[in-house]
């Protein structure tokens, strides 16, 4: 049998085929609307993927702000330079990408705004780490605007991906990649390293997933850290199987033959003081 291959949000194409929702304008009006983005700043993306909406906010800050694009993969960084590099707008900031873990120091000068989109509940192992350095970036008032998996997100999916580890013998907390927190555990995060929070809260949002790829390209795309836990394939195509029937009666809609996943995402606008 044929190895599959799986990964954890860090493979452009499969994030292209399988997952481009996540940067569609439908989903992410609302948090580049809390960015609000204006002529002239000088933004941090974090966890910027491969660029379609760090190219969205150069073209609304123009040619005197400047933006950073950041992230961790360097699959998506060099995706995103291709992007960036094919775009004609002539009025869009300057953008430079670096592959660049979020629990590191993200820059050397202060900017006005840090964005993040999709990325934070990827940044486990220190989240308060990760907020230190978004408040030590930004100017004194400068906003952090960011959209994250938060407490319930993948609700289903993530359980059963847990009870199919253990019953294979593996503890499935040291393979679970994601920090999906409640409001108060992140605006507490939040105010601990000195920030104002403006708001904190969970949006449910129903996601239906591409018809083509389903449940098993989301798996493909997100679920990595899990399945290739296990050695053997037949194994990891069975917990693919699994995670399937456990999710067919309350996410699956026959008629249409589309596979639909709970997100609950934290959505968040905090400051820091002008005083800083």
């Amino acid at each position: 049998m044929a190895t599959h291959q799986y990964h954890r949000s860090d493979n452009a194409e499969v994030y292209r085929a399988n997952a481009s929702f996540v940067y569609s304008n439908a989903f992410t009006a609302a948090v580049v609307k809390l960015l609000d983005p204006r002529p002239g700043d000088h933004v941090i993306d974090l966890g910027c993927g491969s660029g379609e909406l760090t190219l969205e906010v150069a073209s609304a800050v123009g040619p005197d702000g400047s933006v950073l694009g950041l992230d961790a993969s360097a699959d998506m960084i060099a995706k995103a330079q291709t992007l960036a590099a094919r775009s004609t707008t002539s009025t869009r900031a300057p953008i430079e990408f670096v592959i660049k873990d979020g629990h590191d120091a993200l820059h050397d000068k202060r900017v006005d705004k840090v964005f993040s989109n999709a990325a934070l509940h990827w940044m486990k192992r220190s989240p308060s780490a990760v907020i230190e350095n978004v408040y030590g970036v930004l100017r004194p008032g400068g906003r952090f605007a960011a959209e994250m998996g938060g407490h319930m997100n993948c609700v289903g999916v993530r359980g059963q991906l847990h009870r199919s580890l253990r019953q294979r013998g593996h503890d499935p907390t040291q393979y679970d990649p994601w920090f999906f927190p409640t409001p108060q555990e992140y605006r507490q995060l939040l105010v601990n390293a000195g920030f104002q929070v403006e708001s904190c809260e969970l949006v449910p949002r129903i996601t239906p997933l591409p018809k083509e790829s389903g449940l098993r390209g989301w798996l493909e795309t997100f679920a990595g850290p899990f399945l290739n836990a296990i050695d053997a394939e037949q194994d990891k195509q069975a917990v693919v199987a699994e995670v399937e029937d456990a999710l067919r009666p309350d996410c699956y809609d026959a008629e249409s033959g589309i596979w639909s996943v709970m997100y609950v995402r934290l959505r968040v606008l905090a400051h820091k003081p002008s005083s800083s």
